[in-house]
């Protein structure tokens, strides 16, 4: 049963990169370290992605939060202020209560994990961001 769990292959796909965020350094830097494998068409896809059931897993929950934020789409957002101020109010807000990143991605990529500082830079840009967004839709 579990070799033929093996043939059935989840897409671990990275289409190509429509736009992506522009941001100060230091915020390009905790997002790709903390968000972009998940919320990004850049994923590092690890060697466990390939052997299921865990295959199934980690391509569902990419391709899911690629669709509720895909950084390697940002003018898709820009394009529309009201969007692009709810998107980054949803960054600010899942950083502040700490369910991004989640804690199970933590614990295979200790590289994504923000310090206080950081996820208050990471906090206060993603507000400042959304309203600026705001004020253009006004």
């Amino acid at each position: 049963m579990s070799l033929l769990a093996q043939l059935i292959r989840p897409a671990r796909d990275n289409p190509s990169a429509r736009s992506d965020l522009k941001a100060p350094d230091t915020i390009q830097s905790m997002l790709h370290r903390a968000c972009y494998d998940c919320h990004s068409n850049q994923t590092n896809w690890p060697w466990y992605s390939a052997i299921a059931p865990v295959s199934w897993v980690v391509s569902a929950h990419v391709h899911e939060a690629r669709k509720k934020l895909n950084f390697s789409e940002w003018d898709d957002y820009t394009s529309d202020p009201g969007t692009l101020a709810q998107k980054l109010k949803a960054v600010a807000n899942l950083v502040e209560n700490q369910k991004m990143p989640p804690w199970y991605y933590q614990l295979t990529h200790p590289e994504s994990r923000l310090g206080d500082t950081q996820r208050e830079e990471l906090i206060r840009w993603a507000r400042r961001e959304s309203a600026n967004a705001e004020a253009a839709t006004r």
